[in-house]
Formats: structure tokens, C-alpha cells, sequence
């Protein structure tokens, strides 16, 4: 014999609408959550990133000037749909990747600075140039206000929501 079904209660148009509410609110929690966690890792991101497109930028000038250095092991990338690429093909390919990474490179960069600079006259935007981009210690940070460092961390707080928000939207709002 065939297992019997379950039969699930029915819920109202109300009950759905209550239950779909709840749910996005709790979604919308974690969301807040997570874009404040990012926005923090884009921060830290800033001072390597930058030194990146940098470097990226040299070794772009030094490719374009010295030409290809040989054989390398990432041509091989280039060769394994079936058909061969020209050397030339090759050194193209490797330009053109070269600069889609320093363009998506500056374009974060572009991004976290113009939001970094939405907040810069505040009088604790130290609390987050200080921590992100110097990499100091909140001890350190609070000497250069002068305050507390309980005060060093809420005004951080503050201020990287506000940064948040200028990120990802609405999404970043609690």
C-alpha cells in the first residue's frame, strides 16, 4: 500500500502574508549584519589593494615595453580550448586581463574612497582612517582625539554603517 499524504492545515491569505513579513524581516537582520561585516573587509582591503594595482600597473608597463618574458605558465590558460592561439594572440589576451583586473581593481577602490570621503569631516573619522587604512591600535587611535577607546569603538561603529549604507543601500540599514 502507498503511503498516506500529510495533510498540511491551511492557512489564510493573512497567515501567508504575517509569515512572508516575518521572514523578511529576519532576512533583512542578517543582511544589515553581514553588509556591516563587509563594509569592514573592504576597509581592511584598502591599504593591499591599493599597493596591488600599483605593482599591477608596473607589471603592465614593463610587459608592454620588454614585450611577453617567454614561455609562462599562465599562456597555458590561453591554450586548452582545443584551438591555438598566435604568440601574439597570446601576449593580447594577457594585456587585456591584466587591465580588467587594475580597471575592477580602481573601480572597488574608487567605490570605498568616495564613501570614506562622504564621512571625513566627522571628528572621529579618525577612529576608521586610523584602524583600516594605518592599521593602528585603538590605544593609539584614542590618544590622537583625546578619549576613551569604548568611545573609539561606538564612533567606529557609527561610522562604518554609515559607510555600509553608502555601499550596499537599503540592505545595510537595521
Amino acid at each position: 500500500m502507498g503511503k498516506k499524504k500529510q495533510q498540511t492545515p491551511e492557512l489564510s491569505v493573512e497567515e501567508i502574508i504575517q509569515l512572508a513579513v516575518t521572514a523578511g524581516r529576519v532576512a533583512a537582520e542578517h543582511t544589515a549584519k553581514d553588509t556591516f561585516k563587509a563594509t569592514e573587509r573592504r576597509l581592511y582591503a584598502v591599504p593591499a589593494l591599493r599597493q596591488k594595482v600599483e605593482d599591477d600597473r608596473e607589471r603592465l608597463n614593463e610587459l608592454r615595453t620588454r614585450g611577453p618574458r617567454g614561455k609562462s605558465k599562465s599562456i597555458v590558460r590561453f591554450q586548452s580550448g582545443g584551438s591555438r592561439l598566435s604568440p601574439e594572440e597570446i601576449f593580447e589576451v594577457i594585456v587585456r586581463d591584466i587591465e580588467a583586473t587594475i580597471a575592477n581593481d580602481t573601480y572597488e577602490l574608487e567605490c570605498v574612497e568616495k564613501a570614506l570621503a562622504y564621512v571625513q569631516d566627522d571628528a572621529y573619522y579618525v577612529t576608521v582612517s586610523g584602524r583600516y587604512l594605518e592599521e593602528l591600535p585603538d590605544e593609539e587611535i584614542a590618544g590622537r582625539i583625546p578619549c576613551d577607546t569604548s568611545t573609539v569603538w561606538r564612533n567606529r561603529k557609527r561610522l562604518v554603517q554609515r559607510i555600509a549604507v553608502l555601499l550596499y543601500g537599503a540592505a545595510a540599514v537595521k
